[in-house]
């Protein structure tokens, strides 16, 4: 029996709980009278009574590498049947591999790369399709686009929605939407301990507990700490790249089973690392410069990077028929963040004080302090009928975000000269300049309709308008107001329940607002683009997944991502057109597999205008420009990782993480291209291609594991994260064994 047959094989036995209301009715209660009374008689039962339906699929644990749930459509469903490009990383997957952050999960996504931390942002940072994607991070379909290293211990799955998504959640890019989906109670007990070691003073210990407290109602708790060094370190002082992070989260289900069901959930996640800004470019060579080994950091132990996060989420699903839900989410979320990280220097030794002279003036390296909170109010309604003879299935929903941010830069407690160096500490704003404030209130209403028009074939129409009012901490432009439209459609074609073949398009928008950042003068909203025709087989009675999918993503108006700088758009207009294959599931009852390959041709077609902060003239970028490769997309990536179990208990596997060369640049300068010395030729900082294996063996009894991961099995130097302008790049791990012993109970 495969997942999809499992998650709706189960019937509700219970009717809808009198004491209880959806959450819409009890929010919408406060508004009008109307509401109310409306919500009482649901609550004394005289509405018409409810017939049963289906337990909703996430009280199933994915099975194996295929995901046959998922929400990134916003309702409930099968990844096959949607028509755009989907990758869904499984929790099976996860700890096969022993993925503790969500930066590892992610190298399973073909055609993403990481992006090294600078210009005030910094934490999870990636591209994909070759547009950055820290506007498009989610929770449980709620925006997650705070500036943080996130953990995957508290994780479901991870569903990639690939292309234009703001029809379906609001502002964002051309590349795709990142969900992450958060563990909930099971209606079983369940009990999982977790313990790693490994080498670079590798730590891990997790839990996984699932109670049942009564029919109806469970709680669900994951505890996490991790503690791991690095294979780099300061010849100074023998300091390393830390990362120590625990975390907490909480699942509460009540009237769980019925037509009524309420989920209660609370994540905490705190980190104390200590950053690593990887090693600098040579100018003369434009690659990474070899006047230092690549194990030298430059950070010391007074260097931090510390973050306190907290989640609380109230979720109201309640069900009309087994066709028509009312889902709606209220969440309040909190994100401190405070850094001080020190930068390479291509030419000057790390040292003990963590700074870099110019001339005789110490360079400290970036700081921040930042805090930034949000309040959502989420609701989506989605229901089947037929009229006119077609099947239609209908999805409306409204949407309300509150946001508040501030950040600055940390107060120096040291000085400027060698002698006295610059000190930081955390959460300490500096008491001088003007900190970057920004509050804002957004609102959003939207619809999509699916209609089989004929048999086999299905039209999917949507759209969705977005009004934001912000106001800045910006002299010169203190204010905001936009609305946007934001439109979904494709044609669907099924010849049989195993064989999708789709047409879509779909578009997206993001203000300067989304970067928290503003011009002098108003500029374009970012607007993006995405076609796409794609094909989905399911193979072995739906156990393994295929797709293929060939794109063309055009955004004009790109913002830049570094929040420091003064020319907010980096280019007018540009392209990525790429191809993309994906195999995830069981192939036979021993042998499973997850890969993943992405072509990419991206483009700039036109250069940035931007206007100057000072005099107000518009400034053009270099036409040289013009037709290069932009920055961070290789023209290939690849990923593999595939398992055999050879007996009842053993199981091997293994894989590897691909990908080309990439650049690193500033496209909106008007000064001259970047070259080799005495050379015209357009030749950036450049990053080589590289190829990681990974291997791992395992023993599985059905209470009991202990598995061997090792990362990086030919010990390769590589360079997994890159700063876009081509400052520096991240290596990645060296070879690490990781040995993991599980416990079930």
């Amino acid at each position: 029996m495969n997942q999809l047959t499992k998650n709706t094989s189960s019937i509700y036995k219970k009717k809808p709980s009198p004491q209880l209301l959806p959450l819409s009715a009890m929010i919408l209660a406060g508004l009008t009278s109307s509401h109310v009374v409306n919500a009482q008689e649901i609550a004394n039962g005289t509405e018409k009574q409810l017939p049963t339906v289906t337990v909703q699929a996430e009280a199933d644990k994915p099975d194996g590498y295929r995901a046959t749930t998922t929400r990134v459509g916003k309702i409930l469903q099968d990844p096959h049947d949607i028509p755009q490009a989907v990758t869904t990383i499984t929790q099976t997957l996860m700890e096969e591999q022993q993925v503790g952050s969500l930066r590892e999960a992610l190298r399973n996504v073909s055609g993403l790369t990481f992006n090294a931390a600078e210009g005030g942002r910094s934490g999870d940072n990636m591209n994909l399709r070759g547009f950055y994607t820290f506007g498009d991070m989610y929770l449980d379909g709620i925006r997650d686009t705070a500036q943080y290293n996130r953990e995957t211990f508290n994780y479901e799955q991870i569903d990639v929605l690939r292309g234009a998504g703001a029809m379906l959640f609001g502002r964002g890019q051309a590349g795709g939407v990142i969900n992450q989906v958060s563990k909930t109670p099971l209606n079983e007990e369940q009990y999982k301990l977790t313990g790693s070691i490994g080498e670079n003073d590798y730590k891990e210990v997790t839990a996984d507990l699932n109670k049942p407290l009564n029919e109806n109602t469970a709680v669900r708790i994951n505890l996490m700490q991790r503690d791991e060094g690095s294979w780099r370190s300061n010849p100074a002082t023998g300091s390393e790249p830390e990362i120590h992070r625990k975390g907490i989260g909480i699942s509460l289900g009540f009237n769980l089973y019925t037509n009524n069901q309420f989920w209660l959930n609370h994540y905490q996640l705190k980190t104390e690392d200590n950053p690593d800004y990887g090693m600098p470019f040579d100018t003369a060579t434009r690659s990474i410069t070899k006047n230092f080994s690549p194990d030298t950091f430059w950070g010391t132990d007074s260097t931090f990077d510390k973050s306190d996060t907290k989640i609380t989420t109230l979720i109201n699903e309640y069900r009309f028929s087994p066709d028509s839900q009312l889902r709606t989410q209220v969440r309040i979320a909190d994100y401190e963040r405070s850094y001080w990280a020190r930068t390479p220097s291509a030419t000057q030794a790390p040292n003990a004080q963590a700074l870099v002279l110019n001339g005789v003036t110490a360079n400290g390296g970036p700081t921040r302090t930042a805090d930034y909170e949000t309040v959502t109010l989420q609701s989506d309604y989605s229901t089947k009928f037929t009229a006119m003879g077609m099947k239609h299935e209908l999805l409306t929903g409204v949407e309300y975000l509150k946001e508040n941010s501030y950040r600055h830069s940390l107060r120096n407690l040291g000085g400027t000269t060698a002698a006295n160096p610059p000190y930081y500490q955390p959460y300490d704003p500096s008491p001088t300049g003007t900190p970057v404030r920004f509050d804002s209130d957004s609102y959003a209403v939207y619809v999509q309709d699916t209609i089989e028009f004929i048999p086999k074939w299905k039209a999917t129409l949507g759209m969705r308008r977005d009004e934001m009012d912000a106001n800045f901490s910006s002299a010169t432009s203190p204010n905001l107001y936009y609305g946007q439209n934001s439109y979904r459609s494709a044609l669907s074609f099924h010849p049989t329940s195993q064989t999708h073949y789709y047409l879509s398009w779909s578009d997206s928008f993001s203000p300067t607002a989304d970067l928290y950042q503003l011009t002098v003068s108003p500029l374009p909203p970012e607007r993006s683009d995405v076609i796409e025709l794609g094909a989905k087989w399911l193979l072995f009675d739906g156990d393994l997944a295929l797709r293929a999918a060939l794109y063309q993503a055009t955004k004009k108006w790109e913002r830049n991502g570094d929040l420091e700088s003064t020319a907010a758009i980096l280019t007018k207009k540009r392209r990525t057109k790429g191809f993309e294959l994906e195999a995830a599931g069981r192939i036979t009852n021993s042998w499973e597999i997850f890969s993943g390959l992405a072509l990419m041709d991206a483009r700039i077609l036109e250069v940035a205008e931007n206007v100057n902060p000072t005099t107000g003239i518009i400034t053009m970028a270099n036409p040289g420009y013009v037709g290069q490769r932009a920055r961070n997309t290789p023209s290939y990536t690849a990923n593999l990782w595939t398992t055999y179990k050879l007996d009842g208990y053993w199981k091997v596997g293994g894989g590897i993480e691909a990908k080309g060369e990439r650049l690193g640049y500033n496209p909106s300068g008007a000064g001259a291209i970047p070259t080799l010395p005495g050379s015209t030729t357009f030749h950036p900082n450049t990053l080589s291609s590289y190829t990681r294996w990974d291997a791992m063996v395992a023993y599985e009894r059905e209470k009991w594991t202990l598995r061997l991961n090792v990362r990086n099995v030919f010990d390769k130097i590589y360079y997994d994260s890159f700063y876009e302008n081509g400052g520096f790049a991240t290596p990645g791990t060296r070879r690490a064994a990781i040995l993991t012993g599980e416990i079930k109970f």
